[in-house]
């Protein structure tokens, strides 16, 4: 395993911008994919999200990639699929960004709701998703996979735009 990039420092200021996913960051989003999840996302996942046209988009701070989200777009809503935080930049507000940039990105689209599933265990997104306010607005049995062949519950968060 290589070792983390060196997060940048309050004394030399990083640029930090949003950048359309391509095949050539795709390594490194799989690697923070799989230090942030359980079960996290395949190549295959990415890549059929690409080619199907999804928004991708990377937060990177200098080469220092922050996190990235991956959402689908439907008839007046968006569907956000995935968002993640590298680990070493959680719990530093990176990810309301990730969900500002979302809902400014959605709302230029002409979409009036933004949906999202998170594991019903996953307290901590939920209060962020909560913080930003998405409202709890049902659950899907068995959406994700476990450990041990099991299944866990989603909770369905919405937010009007």
């Amino acid at each position: 395993m290589s070792a983390l990039p060196t997060p940048p420092s309050a004394a030399t200021p990083a640029e930090v911008r949003f950048q359309a996913l391509t095949l050539a960051q795709l390594d490194a989003v799989l690697d923070v994919e799989q230090r942030a999840y359980s079960h996290p996302w395949t190549r295959g996942n990415f890549t059929d999200a690409m080619a199907s046209g999804y928004q991708a988009q990377l937060l990177m701070a200098d080469d220092h990639l922050l996190g990235y989200f991956v959402a689908m777009i439907g008839v007046d809503e968006v569907h956000l699929l995935n968002i993640t935080v590298a680990p070493e930049f959680q719990r530093q507000g990176w990810a309301r960004t990730l969900l500002d940039a979302l809902a400014l990105w959605a709302r230029g689209q002409g979409a009036q709701w933004l949906w999202l599933e998170v594991r019903m265990s996953n307290l901590r997104a939920q209060h962020i998703y909560q913080a930003n306010g998405f409202r709890r607005v049902g659950e899907r049995k068995r959406y994700y996979p476990a450990a041990g062949g099991e299944r866990e519950d989603a909770v369905v968060m919405s937010l009007a735009l």
